[in-house]
């Protein structure tokens, strides 16, 4: 990477131009290792670990939530979800850096962990936005929580420098989580018009670039929500994925105009940071 494009990168994060959008992959960056699941593989073996499933679906994260909500309740999945997700996790330098920033006016976290909040936890100046189940809130998709984690409402995320958004949920501070296949159904028929996403989210993106980190393509869900979350923002933006891509995830690239940083995200963080900057790619 260029220290062009990386001044670049950085100054927009600073002037609140950039919005980061977090994937699972940022816990590859805690110090000694993170001590939650890390990928919906890895997530999808600790709960089948604790509760039978069919084997055909044992690596299907969504497809193993439901059989387990199906039969075992919904009340099982989400207490696996949150046995799951309970350990504390060391924020890594990266979030730090990201939360040490107040211009920045949305960051985008869609796994399950609470890194994220905990790296803003020094801050009084911002709140979160969490996708919620319609198996546990029907008719509602979204809650609001202050900085210190309880319940807010809509009108106040306008007053916060910082607006947290979890689509899928979250174990911190209700555990919410949106995992089976019915949560992201119910979802999925309504986000194209925009229904799930809320107002302010739709606000702040609006001429903004994202700044994918610990993200993958790899996986239909994976880019239907980032298609959707991106809508009506900026035509230009990036994503750190070193190596080789999928024919897929190549191609969501060039649809969404997304510029790919061929670096490992270590590497990235380092950078950012300025203790190096790689050489052009």
């Amino acid at each position: 990477m260029s220290r062009n494009r990386l001044e670049e990168i950085h100054a927009g994060l600073a002037a609140g131009e950039v919005i980061p959008y977090l994937g699972s992959g940022m816990l590859g960056l805690v110090p000694g290792g993170t001590p939650v699941p890390a990928t919906p593989e890895a997530l999808a073996a600790a709960i089948t670990s604790k509760v039978s499933v069919p084997h055909k679906i044992r690596k299907r994260l969504t497809a193993a939530a439901q059989f387990i909500e199906n039969f075992k309740h919904r009340k099982t999945i989400v207490n696996l979800m949150s046995e799951c997700f309970a350990p504390g996790v060391e924020p890594s330098p990266l979030h730090r850096t990201l939360a040490s920033l107040p211009q920045i006016p949305l960051i985008v976290d869609v796994w399950y962990d609470s890194t994220c909040s905990t790296a803003l936890a020094g801050r009084r100046d911002w709140g979160q936005v969490q996708g919620l189940s319609q198996a546990e809130h029907f008719g509602t998709w979204t809650a609001y929580f202050d900085a210190t984690g309880l319940p807010s409402v809509p009108v106040a995320a306008p007053t916060w420098n910082t607006l947290l958004y979890r689509p899928w949920g979250s174990v911190h501070p209700a555990r919410n989580f949106l995992v089976s296949d019915s949560d992201f159904v119910e979802v999925l028929t309504e986000i194209d018009i925009q229904t799930p996403v809320p107002p302010q989210v739709q606000a702040l993106r609006s001429g903004r670039r994202f700044l994918f980190l610990g993200c993958r393509f790899q996986d239909q869900l994976e880019r239907i929500f980032a298609r959707q979350i991106m809508k009506r923002s900026s035509d230009r933006h990036w994503a750190v994925i070193p190596g080789s891509l999928t024919r897929k995830e190549a191609r969501f690239l060039e649809e969404q105009n997304i510029e790919r940083i061929d670096m490992p995200l270590q590497e990235f963080e380092s950078a950012l940071a300025g203790n190096a900057v790689g050489e052009p790619s």
